[in-house]
């Protein structure tokens, strides 16, 4: 008995130690130093402690949906979405290593990676203007909306098996939903973390939520009545809220399950051109990001809703059109219709890189990592070709010919591989993926 005793004591105290560790890690690299101090002499941790970037919040985002899990068990007929793994949705494969240290941006020059050569094949048209697309977080799914107000689905495995030279099972339709519910142009999609539930924002001012779970299924079974023009919108990492950026200039943040919406009380001042381009959560949820047409990049608390650091002229007088986290949440990517990409650090606000050589004036152009973060990709609208830089050194390493008819307009990159995709003015959809 008192062996078990001394056994347990050891693990408690090896746990309270990799805790302190995780802790004092956590506080020096979000730039919180004096707590980093003070935790550290008060639990006799090393200050310069090792860990990966937000281990902490990784291993808490993961608790907090363990718990969700199990909470859920036995009682998902009273839940908002069935967590059923239809269509083998939410089992996310491991992702491509990242070799890219961003702390180390100011010491690259002369280091520039090549962007592998892709293949690119036109998998559909809508009616319209193919205005966005959205991958799913397991890599599985991705979806396109446009101004014909309809959202096409399609599935990666059959895309890729359409592209195989001689594919012995006769015309494969990767196309395996297509819904229509809006009345006005499709902004922005995302799909839920766990469940098969896609989401629209939509000029209609409504966010449609889609199960695409069901094949039958052409119509949203719940609907979002918003007050303005839905421009973006962006899940919770886990899956309770979403954020609605819209022409409001503050960000709408949404109740998954009762649909009460909520806004910041503490609000930065924003003049009338405030509208949000473009909203983003941050891997863990901690933060989320806009992009607004006053050219201004803000970050925001993602509990308290407080505005945590405004980048009021990271465009200029230029629209923001886009702005995404790096998956360690230390910076942000940004895009503007100032022809600049630029990345930001969050804890200073400082700008460590830009991304030159691409002119986008006209649409509401992104701005995206590849998966492993090494590489950026935007769109040069006068040449009608996909810019690709090295993300560390910020030299251009890339144009490629789009094969649209006119620049896209948006473009968009796979999560877990080496593949994107393209959709434009022509109405055209392009996938993209590594020659192998």
């Amino acid at each position: 008995m008192e062996g078990n005793n001394l056994e347990k004591t050891l693990q408690e105290g090896n746990l309270f130690r990799q805790l302190n560790c995780l802790i004092v890690a956590h506080l020096r690299h979000h730039n919180l130093t004096q707590a980093a101090r003070a935790v550290a002499s008060a639990t006799m941790t090393p200050l310069d402690v090792e860990a990966p970037p937000n281990k902490l919040l990784e291993l808490v985002a993961k608790g907090i949906a363990v718990e969700k899990d199990e909470t859920l068990r036995g009682v998902l007929s009273s839940t908002l979405f069935d967590l059923g793994t239809a269509l083998g949705y939410g089992l996310n494969p491991d992702p491509r290593v990242s070799s890219v240290d961003f702390s180390a941006v100011q010491d690259t020059k002369g280091s520039s990676k090549s962007f592998p050569k892709h293949e690119t094949r036109h998998l559909s048209e809508h009616k319209n203007i193919a205005r966005c697309a959205r991958f799913s977080p397991d890599g599985k799914f991705v979806a396109t909306g446009s101004a014909d107000t309809s959202i096409k689905l399609f599935e990666i495995s059959k895309i890729k098996q359409m592209m195989l030279p001689d594919s012995k099972e006769g015309p494969v339709r990767p196309v395996i939903r297509t819904f229509y519910d809006h009345v006005q142009p499709i902004n922005d999609l995302d799909f839920h973390p766990q469940s098969t539930v896609l989401i629209s924002g939509a000029k209609d001012n409504t966010i449609k939520f889609f199960d695409f779970s069901k094949a039958t299924a052409k119509r949203a079974f719940r609907v979002i009545q918003d007050t303005h023009n839905v421009r973006s919108v962006s899940f919770h990492p886990s899956g309770d809220f979403l954020l609605a950026g819209t022409d409001h200039s503050i960000a709408h943040l949404y109740d998954v399950n009762t649909f009460q919406c909520y806004l910041s009380a503490n609000t930065p001042e924003i003049g009338v051109n405030g509208a949000i381009n473009q909203v983003r959560y941050s891997s863990t949820g901690g933060m989320y990001v806009t992009a607004s047409k006053d050219g201004a990049i803000r970050l925001w608390d993602g509990v308290s809703a407080s505005c945590v650091r405004a980048i009021a002229d990271a465009h200029g007088t230029a629209e923001a059109t886009s702005a995404c986290f790096t998956k360690d949440q230390r910076f942000v990517l940004s895009c503007g219709k100032d022809s600049a990409v630029k990345l930001w650090e969050i804890g200073t606000g400082r700008l460590v890189k830009q991304y030159l050589g691409a002119t986008h004036t006209q649409f509401r152009c992104q701005a995206v990592f590849n998966d492993t973060e090494e590489f950026v990709l935007s769109i040069d609208e006068p040449s009608n070709e996909i810019v690709i830089w090295d993300a560390l050194t910020a030299d251009k390493v890339a144009k490629w010919p789009s094969n649209h008819i006119g620049a896209p307009r948006w473009i968009e990159h796979s999560p877990t591989e080496a593949a994107f995709i393209s959709c434009g003015t022509d109405r055209s959809v392009r996938f993209w993926k590594e020659n192998l």
